[in-house]
C-alpha cells in the first residue's frame, strides 16, 4: 500500500496524523471488543462456543491494551518504540489466534469465523500502522 493509499484511507497526507488516526482506530475497535467481552461474556461465550471466563480475561486484557494504545495515539508525536510494540503485539495476536484455534480452542462455527476475522483485522491494523510509521520516518529523513 502506498503513502497515497494511506492518505486516502485516513483522509490526510501527513504521516504523523495517519499514524495517530490508525492507533486511535485500533484503540476504539479493541476497546469495544474488550468491553463487549466484559459486559456480555456469558451470551457471547455461548454464541462463540468459548468459555465465558476466557472471554472475561480477554476482555480485561483488551480493555487495558486499548487504553494504552489510545494514550499512545493521543501523543502529538508517538514515539517509534511504543508504536513498534503495538505493531508487534498486533502481529502476535493475529498469529496466535489461528494457532489457538488449531491447538486449544474448540469454538462453534461462529466462534471460529469470529476468531479468523478478528485475526485478519488485527493483522490489517499492524500492516497499516507499520506503513504509516515507515512513511513518518521517511518524511523525517527527508527533512533532516
Amino acid at each position: 500500500m502506498s503513502a497515497t493509499s494511506l492518505a486516502t484511507l485516513t483522509r490526510t497526507s501527513d504521516p504523523q496524523t495517519v499514524l495517530r488516526r490508525l492507533l486511535a482506530l485500533d484503540a476504539v475497535v479493541t476497546g469495544a471488543n474488550g468491553l463487549a467481552y466484559l459486559a456480555v461474556s456469558g451470551p457471547l461465550g455461548r454464541l462463540l462456543g468459548v468459555d465465558d471466563t476466557l472471554l472475561l480475561a480477554l476482555g480485561a486484557f483488551l480493555t487495558v491494551y486499548a487504553a494504552a494504545v489510545g494514550l499512545l495515539a493521543s501523543r502529538a508525536r508517538p514515539a517509534a518504540l511504543p508504536v513498534r510494540a503495538v505493531i508487534e503485539a498486533n502481529l502476535a495476536w493475529s498469529v496466535l489466534s489461528p494457532v489457538a484455534l488449531a491447538l486449544w480452542l474448540s469454538p462453534s462455527t461462529a466462534g471460529a469465523v469470529w476468531t479468523v476475522l478478528q485475526a485478519l483485522t488485527v493483522a490489517g491494523f499492524a500492516t497499516l500502522q507499520h506503513l504509516a510509521l515507515k512513511a513518518r520516518q521517511a518524511r523525517q529523513d527527508i527533512s533532516d
